[in-house]
């Protein structure tokens, strides 16, 4: 019975193919505009989710922040010192690796090429807190940091600028005024979250940036990797009431650092993109209850044109519920293929939008059924009332209308 009305349903659309078409219209542009939408909005969350992962594995980066003068006016708080590094390491557990770091920038220089670049001191943990591997050449020794040695690790942005095809391993670049031999090449890791272009540095020892650039033994942040399986929250707190003794913050007084969990930070973004996909969404949901509406406009058109039709089938033994099921059945066969085709507009649409805003196409299964679904759901819920009013007729009135 389900299937002959499936039939009589098919056969009714493709006699009305172009008003067939008009009515899904709205279904397919809902359908199509949501899953546009949703794959837009995940791809986003993916994007978020591994620009931050770059940054480094179970982060945490710990910045001076603003203290307070005698008169209450604020003032740069103090930097940190290697000590403090060093009691991180030793005073804190579920620490895999500790940085310090201090920033500047200088203009590197190789032949006839410049450019302008951030440079960073450090040591040699820097590569293991962020999670950065070596396309060539080697880390920093341990008498290389404790001496300051003109020695250098560079990006491949900054090599592509100086060098561009030719190998750096070996060359002796300039950084102002200081000449340091380039002993390793840093593995690409593009643009962060943030806009900002990762592979742009040059990375030397702490020291050689404190006495020949800085000119002081200051530290600027502090990177801190918590081991797998250890809780970034709990060396967070620890971090926190370590350096709180060690700058001698007293009780009731903010902290004059800043401890930063870059898993807070991608969860923030993640939630924020997160409700930004289900709003637009929702908003595209809409056109799924106006082309519902159009559902419901076209079958009482047809109820009436077809009143003959179904005082005839009335007459010959028909049951009102068989009726019923004829048009309820058309109705949900519209919205179906309205579905199905939103469905594969919506698919190609985000294809075509993920690559144009450069972020992962991520297919959701999920959001697929459910606007399957939700279409023909529509149908049965706006062509129910035309398969009612068409149950209804009299039989006898149905074949007097013309």
């Amino acid at each position: 019975m389900f299937l002959n009305a499936v039939i009589l349903a098919l056969r009714e659309i493709r006699r009305n193919v172009l008003r067939s078409s008009l009515t899904i219209l709205g279904i397919v542009i809902g359908v199509a505009a949501v899953i546009t939408m949703v794959t837009i909005g995940e791809g986003a969350t993916a994007q978020v989710q591994a620009d931050i992962s770059k940054l480094g594995t179970n982060l945490l980066q710990v910045f001076r922040g603003q203290g307070f003068a005698p008169g209450g006016a604020r003032v740069a708080a103090p930097p940190f010192e290697l000590a403090d590094v060093q009691a991180i390491e030793n005073q804190i557990s579920g620490v895999a690796a500790v940085a310090p770091s201090s920033n500047s920038s200088a203009q590197a220089i190789y032949g006839n090429s410049n450019w302008q670049t951030q440079i960073t001191g450090t040591s040699d943990k820097f590569l293991e807190v962020r999670d950065w591997a070596l396309a060539s050449g080697r880390n920093f020794s341990d008498s290389e940091l404790r001496a300051g040695a003109a020695v250098c690790i560079i990006g491949s942005t900054v090599r592509r600028e100086l060098f561009e095809s030719e190998d750096p391993i070996g060359a002796t670049i300039r950084l102002g005024k200081l000449s340091c031999n380039v002993i390793g090449l840093l593995e690409s890791k593009g643009q962060s979250g943030f806009g900002q272009d990762q592979d742009d540095l040059v990375v030397i020892p702490l020291r050689t940036l404190q006495r020949r650039m800085a000119g002081n033994s200051d530290v600027g942040a502090i990177l801190v990797s918590a081991r797998d399986g250890v809780s970034t929250e709990k060396v967070q707190k620890d971090l926190e009431n370590l350096l709180r003794e060690r700058r001698k913050v007293r009780a009731g007084t903010a902290d004059n650092f800043i401890v930063r969990d870059l898993k807070e930070v991608a969860s923030t973004f993640t939630s924020s993109t997160r409700v930004l996909t289900a709003l637009l969404g929702a908003v595209a949901a809409v056109s799924l209850i106006v082309g519902g509406v159009g559902i419901m406009n076209i079958m009482l058109v047809s109820v009436t044109e077809r009143t003959r039709e179904i005082g005839t089938r009335l007459a010959v033994g028909a049951m009102a519920r068989d009726v019923l099921l004829q048009f309820l059945v058309e109705a949900v066969v519209l919205a179906a293929l309205g579905g199905i085709i939103g469905i594969l507009l919506g698919l190609t649409a985000g294809a075509l939008a993920t690559n144009a805003f450069h972020v992962p196409f991520v297919l959701n299964p999920s959001i697929i059924i459910l606007s399957f679904t939700f279409s023909a759901a529509v149908g049965i819920v706006f062509g129910y009332f035309p398969a009612q009013r068409a149950a209804q007729l009299d039989p006898i009135e149905a074949l007097r209308h013309e």
